[in-house]
């Protein structure tokens, strides 16, 4: 089965991202959607990227797309495809996905249309039916409605690809791994230099961090995906592509630091690293982050620190720490901070020089850059070495001139044009000009 239907689904304000790596990947014509990327391929494709995408929720492959008017057009068309063909009686399913229609006064409504689609083409080819299981099937079926438009799609991951497998333990809140790898590949961090994340939890972010580095999967420990229930999988072509991948323990030639002020969960975060070749390359410890130093006179920061949910009235006193932190020790750096606390923000006491829109799970966020520089940043700008970048459509601004230096121009311009009203009278011209009679 060629030329496949590929959607890749990931968060919102991922998607330019998920582009770009599975570009890097190889592939060629991939289409921007919401909160997915489209392309297509076969079913190699398929389970490259399945191991390979980091930012990267489900991979998807479309079975059928089509307009519905009423709502049993779906368990129609549904029961038109032959899913014998896909699975076994022997394999438990279930149906899935998101539904957006002002035609279904339930929403539930048409995955039990789906559901019973496939339960009737077994039983009228098979004589039985497969069951159900919502919690873990080993096929899943991803159903798509917005109003009158439905896809039907294989989702070939099964549970989502945030589901790494290294994971031993967590603390609270713990950072999503495709949030985590999402948030590297926005800050623009070069994979090759030092980063820091003061408030590391479990290690998600520093973990991450080290496979992108190490050029390891970010899926290196799963040990199932959905479309190895399938009757379509090829096990020796999933065996070429595992094998091909980078799966050894390297020297980076440098560190990634990861700080928490819970010893627990640093001890979780030190069991997350190890069952991985990275262990090496990452170094974790006990401290607050007021404690912490930078390690090398430049790198970057990028943290997920509490947003107030858990501190009560703390949240503002410790923005405020966290701010005067980056003025006082990570002078060089570049901080990133994801919070979805305003109030936190606005005490960090900075100007951010990025916002980026995000979610952490349902939590709307934002995530925002600080350039911590050796010095103001006003006078950063004033410096007669600053270049500023062009701007989009616009010439570069010109660098501020000194105050003394603008004071002798506008007096010039000013002596010019009285030199002009003195000539217009029939008077000689001031000092700064030439007489009329020379």
């Amino acid at each position: 089965m060629k030329n496949l239907t590929i959607t890749v689904k990931t968060l919102f304000g991922l998607e330019q991202v998920l582009k770009q790596e599975i570009e890097e990947l190889g592939y060629k014509n991939v289409k921007e959607l919401n909160r997915a990327v489209q392309l297509e391929g076969d079913w190699k494709t398929v389970y490259d990227l399945n191991l390979n995408l980091r930012c990267a929720i489900s991979v998807l492959v479309e079975l059928d797309s089509f307009r519905i008017s009423e709502e049993k057009d779906i368990y129609k068309r549904a029961k038109r495809i032959d899913w014998t063909s896909l699975f076994t009686m022997d394999n438990t399913f279930a149906v899935k996905g998101a539904v957006n229609s002002t035609l279904f006064n339930h929403s539930q409504f048409p995955f039990l249309l789906v559901k019973d689609a496939i339960a009737d083409v077994f039983r009228e080819k098979e004589g039985e039916r497969p069951d159900v299981d919502l919690r873990d099937p080993d096929v899943m079926i991803d159903l798509y409605v917005r109003e009158k438009q439905v896809t039907l799609s294989l989702n070939t991951s099964g549970v989502p690809l945030f589901q790494r497998g290294y994971r031993t333990g967590t603390g609270e809140a713990p950072l999503n791994e495709v949030v985590a790898a999402g948030l590297l590949k926005l800050s623009g961090w070069d994979q090759k230099s030092t980063l820091i994340d003061p408030f590391c939890g479990s290690g998600t972010l520093v973990i991450e961090a080290a496979l992108m580095a190490a050029n390891i999967p970010a899926n290196i420990k799963r040990e199932y995906y959905a479309f190895q229930g399938l009757k379509t999988y090829d096990e020796k072509a999933w065996k070429e592509i595992y094998a091909k991948a980078n799966k050894n323990s390297v020297d980076l030639g440098f560190t990634i630091y990861g700080s928490d002020l819970d010893g627990e969960v640093i001890v979780k975060a030190r069991r997350n690293a190890g069952v991985l070749p990275i262990v090496a390359n990452v170094d974790f410890s006990v401290a607050n982050f007021k404690d912490v130093k930078r390690p090398t006179p430049k790198g970057m920061l990028i943290s997920n620190p509490p947003y107030g949910e858990r501190m009560g009235e703390n949240i503002e006193r410790m923005y405020e720490e966290l701010g005067d932190w980056f003025k006082q020790e990570l002078k060089g750096y570049d901080c990133w901070v994801i919070s979805s606390s305003e109030d936190g923000f606005k005490n960090l006491g900075l100007r951010p020089d990025r916002r980026l829109k995000l979610y952490n799970g349902s939590l709307p966020c934002s995530f925002r850059k600080y350039s911590i520089y050796d010095g103001s940043k006003k006078a950063k700008f004033n410096s007669d070495e600053y270049k500023p970048k062009p701007r989009k459509g616009k010439p570069a601004p010109a660098p501020k001139k000194r105050k003394e230096e603008t004071e002798n121009k506008e007096q010039v311009v000013t002596n010019n044009l009285m030199d002009k009203i003195r000539k217009i009278r029939g008077e000689g011209a001031s000092k700064y000009g030439k007489r009329e009679d020379d």
